[in-house]
């Protein structure tokens, strides 16, 4: 059994969002959603961080090249199976 608790990305995300407004003080925070005021500091920070990864365009750029290693696995896996097919006709292993 753990002890400790898991949370939501959406619970993160809220408590997050009311760090980064200040008006209350993490340790408020904390005793109004249960949360130690240091694990609310490192969302709040984690939240920052990716604020400005949001407007700096880095999201489109990473499922671009994300797309196109993924096509290119593709063709490999195709090249491969047919390299694999070839082999087996030639060895005999399929008539």
């Amino acid at each position: 059994m753990s002890l400790r608790a898991t949370h939501t990305p959406a619970f993160k995300a809220k408590v997050a969002l009311e760090a980064l407004k200040e008006d209350k003080t993490a340790a408020e925070l904390a005793g109004e959603y249960q949360v130690h005021p240091g694990q609310i500091r490192q969302w709040k920070q984690i939240a920052k961080e990716g604020l400005v990864g949001l407007f700096n365009g880095r999201k489109k750029k990473e499922d671009k090249d994300k797309a196109e290693l993924v096509q290119e696995l593709y063709q490999q896996i195709g090249q491969l199976k047919v390299e694999l097919d070839w082999l087996k006709k030639k060895s005999g292993l399929i008539p």
